[in-house]
């Protein structure tokens, strides 16, 4: 098929994606996303949003009434929108939470998560490293759902999950076992006491931060899960070390785990793979370039931080 050079204006023809969420403005998506649509030659522009809850319907519905193609829910939308969708993908019902809005023909939309498959990605590089190997999750917020679910079709012994307040804790546990088979990865709650969790620890081959702890803007900048001293007499360069979280880059605790010599994944990859299945079900093309979201992404993310 022969492609079309993208225009370089807006034109009569422009069809439109893009993002509801509040906040917006410092979202990487319309710059990662807006970058593959140039590649792709798909005359078509990725736009940032901001949605407050009560407007939230009346934003769907004028987006789907002006044909919007698609849709990328993000914080605070993502459990509230689901009872808006009009039909829901098993894995959203699951998570009871969607990020991916696709239009329906006969009107209302479709309700998707592409988070379980961002997060997964860079993990499915070497999944012989999972083979019978255990993994602790920090946090047992919304982010934990899709990373426990991913984590779920790995070839994992254990997940462990620690939680700083014991009854939410137990509410997600017991949500998430609802839906497993006899043979799914056992769930297993964690203790935050240091011994019981540094033994866990050292017997893990995978941690997973999904708590917003370090983040930019959020608090302590210099701040990470738990303790450093904890960390330094719990790790090594066998263990893999996750962070959900993009600004700074690294986090303190990524950092940290590079002293020890772990290798470090951040949630850029995250965010940038989840964009990607998300633009693969609204184009229906299966070339969607990663490399320029990513690309795209980090410029975005450079003239943040400038």
């Amino acid at each position: 098929m022969k492609r079309i050079a993208l225009p370089r204006m807006i034109s009569g023809t422009t069809e439109l994606i893009g993002l509801l969420g509040q906040p917006v403005s410092h979202s990487l998506s319309p710059a990662m996303h807006n970058a593959a649509l140039k590649a792709m030659a798909l005359n078509w522009r990725y736009m940032a949003f901001p949605c407050d809850a009560e407007n939230l319907k009346a934003a769907l519905d004028g987006l789907q009434g002006v044909g919007c193609r698609g849709l990328s829910v993000t914080i605070p939308h993502k459990q509230q929108v689901v009872g808006l969708c009009q039909e829901l993908s098993p894995l959203a019902r699951r998570l009871g939470a969607v990020n991916t809005l696709t239009p329906l023909k006969e009107g209302g939309w479709h309700g998707h998560n592409t988070d379980m498959e961002g997060f997964l990605a860079p993990l499915q590089t070497q999944l012989e490293q999972w083979q019978g190997a255990e993994a602790v999750v920090m946090g047992c917020g919304g982010s934990a759902r899709a990373v426990v679910a991913g984590l779920q079709q790995l070839p994992l012994t254990a997940i462990h999950v620690a939680g700083r307040r014991p009854d939410a804790l137990d509410t997600f546990l017991k949500d998430l076992r609802a839906d497993q088979c006899n043979d799914s990865v056992p769930l297993i709650s964690m203790s935050l006491d240091p011994e019981p969790l540094s033994r866990v620890l050292k017997r893990s081959k995978l941690v997973v931060n999904t708590t917003p702890v370090g983040m930019q803007g959020h608090g302590d900048d210099k701040a990470m899960p738990l303790s450093s001293d904890l960390w330094t007499k719990s790790i090594d360069s066998s263990v893999t070390l996750y962070d959900l979280i993009y600004t700074p880059r690294p986090t303190p605790w990524l950092e940290l785990g590079q002293q020890h010599g772990c290798r470090t994944i951040d949630g850029l990859e995250m965010l940038v793979e989840q964009g990607a299945a998300a633009l693969r079900r609204w184009s229906g093309r299966e070339d969607v370039p990663v490399d320029q979201m990513r690309e795209g992404a980090l410029r975005s993310l450079g003239a943040h931080q400038a």
